[in-house]
C-alpha cells in the first residue's frame, strides 16, 4: 500500500485523486490532504479519508481545525505547511495539484526529502526548470528512472500528471532519448478553435465551458487562449530534457491522442485513452503499476475521425507569447506565467476581457528585464513584479 499526500485536494485534480483512492483503497492510503480555502470540503473529505496531516491556506483556517479535531490530526498552514507535507516522513507519493507559482515550495521540499512526485503542477517547472533539473541532479546523482532505459532523460522522482506528458512518458518507457526525433503535444484547442468569434465580446460562462475536459478555472482559460498549450511545451522541454526544436504542438479536437513520440526509425508511438483525467492521475499514483479503472473504454470505431492541424498563432497571441518566451526562458518564463496568472483572474472576476488578456501580459514582457542565469531569489522577485506589473495594466484596461 501507498501512502499518498494531496496537496490541493479540493481542486479539480486533488478530487479526482481521491475518486482513485477510493477505487483502489487496497492499494492506496491517503496520508495528508490540503486546500487553500475550501475548508467545508476539506472537512467532508478529513471524515472519509482520515488523514494524518492536513494544511490550510491561512492560519485562521488552521486553528479552527486545531480545536476541532485536537491532537488527533497535525494541522498545518500557508506556503511552510505545504512544504512540510512534500517531505512528510509517511508519505511514499506526493502529488502537486496546488495552482500557480506556489507549488515550487513543495515541489523543492519534496525532491530534497527524496520522495516521488506526481506533478499536476505545471508553474512550478515552467518558471524555474533549470534550478529544479540542476537539484535533482544533485538529488539523484545515482538514480534512474524505475522501469526506464539508464539513458532515459524523464526526471527521476517526478512522474507527470498531464495527460499529455503521461503519454510522452509513457511512450518513451524504456527508449533512449538520443533516438527521438520529436515530441507531439496534442491539444484540443479548447471552446474557439473552431469558431469565428469575436475575442473581445466573449464571456467567463463561455470560456469556462470547455469541450473535452473537466478542469479547474483557471486551467480552463488557459485551455480557452491555448496559454496551456505554450505552458506545456515549456514544461515538456525541462522534463524530458528535448530541445524546443523538437517539440511540436498539434490541435486534436477529439482529445483521444493525448500527445506522440516520433522516432528516428520514423516510427511514431501514441497513447489512446477517452478523455479522462483520473487514467494519467492513477498511472502517476501507481507507477510502475498498472489497476483497472472505471474510465470508459475506447471504442475507435465509435470514435470514427480523429483529426490534426497546426495550431493558429495570429487567432491565438497568447500560445505565440509563450513560444517565443520560450526561446529566452531564465526569469521571462516566470514573468510570462505571472502576468498570465493574474490577467485570467482579472478576466474571471470581470474586470478586463478575454482579448485583453494578451495583452496585459505582453505589456508586462516588453517592460522585464531578463537575468542571465538567476536563482531562486530572482526567479521568485521576478514572479512578484510581474504581478505587480500586471494589475497595474489590468487597471488600465
Amino acid at each position: 500500500m501507498k501512502n499518498l499526500v494531496i496537496l490541493g485536494s479540493t481542486g479539480s485534480i486533488g478530487i479526482q485523486a481521491l475518486e482513485v483512492a477510493r477505487h483502489l483503497k487496497s492499494e492506496i492510503k491517503v496520508t495528508g490532504i490540503s486546500s487553500y480555502s475550501n475548508i467545508n470540503l476539506l472537512q467532508q473529505q478529513i471524515k472519509e479519508f482520515k488523514p494524518s496531516v492536513v494544511c490550510t491556506g491561512n492560519e485562521t483556517d488552521a486553528t479552527y481545525l486545531r480545536k476541532k479535531y485536537k491532537k488527533n490530526i497535525e494541522i498545518l498552514s500557508g506556503n511552510n505547511g505545504l512544504s512540510v507535507m512534500a517531505s512528510y516522513s509517511e508519505a511514499d507519493i506526493v502529488l502537486i495539484s496546488v495552482v500557480g507559482a506556489v507549488g515550487i515550495y513543495p515541489l523543492i521540499s519534496a525532491i530534497k526529502a527524496g520522495k516521488t512526485v506526481a506533478l499536476a503542477n505545471k508553474e512550478a517547472l515552467v518558471i524555474s526548470g533549470d534550478i529544479i533539473n540542476k537539484l535533482l541532479k544533485e538529488q539523484f546523482r545515482e538514480t534512474t528512472c524505475a522501469g526506464c532505459a539508464p539513458k532515459l532523460a524523464v526526471i527521476p522522482a517526478i512522474i507527470p500528471v498531464d495527460s499529455e506528458h503521461s503519454a510522452i512518458f509513457q511512450c518513451l518507457k524504456n527508449e533512449d532519448t538520443k533516438k527521438v526525433k520529436n515530441l507531439i503535444v496534442t491539444g484540443s484547442g479548447g471552446p474557439f478553435y473552431k469558431k469565428n468569434v469575436d475575442f473581445s465580446k466573449i464571456t467567463v460562462e463561455e470560456a469556462l465551458n470547455h469541450p473535452r475536459w473537466r478542469m479547474g478555472k483557471k486551467i480552463t482559460i488557459d485551455s480557452a487562449t491555448l496559454m496551456n498549450k505554450g505552458l506545456e511545451i515549456i514544461e515538456a522541454h525541462y522534463m524530458f530534457d528535448i530541445p524546443y526544436n523538437k517539440i511540436k504542438l498539434l490541435i486534436h479536437p477529439q482529445s483521444i491522442v493525448h500527445s506522440l513520440v516520433e522516432f528516428v526509425d520514423a516510427s511514431v508511438i501514441g497513447l489512446f485513452s477517452m478523455p479522462d483525467m483520473r487514467l494519467s492521475i492513477q498511472y502517476a499514483i501507481t507507477y510502475p503499476e498498472r489497476y483497472p479503472t472505471n474510465i470508459h473504454p475506447l471504442k475507435l470505431e465509435d470514435i470514427q475521425k480523429l483529426e490534426f492541424s497546426k495550431p493558429d498563432l495570429k487567432k491565438f497571441p497568447c500560445l505565440k507569447l509563450a513560444l517565443d518566451c520560450a526561446k529566452t526562458g531564465k526569469t521571462l518564463n516566470a514573468v510570462l506565467n505571472a502576468s498570465n496568472e493574474v490577467a485570467v483572474g482579472a478576466f474571471l472576476h470581470k474586470e478586463i476581457k478575454f482579448s485583453d488578456i494578451h495583452k496585459v501580459i505582453e505589456k508586462v514582457l516588453n517592460r522585464h528585464k531578463v537575468i542571465s542565469k538567476p536563482v531562486l531569489e530572482d526567479i521568485l522577485e521576478a514572479d512578484a513584479w510581474a504581478r505587480t506589473e500586471a494589475k497595474k495594466e489590468v487597471n488600465k484596461c
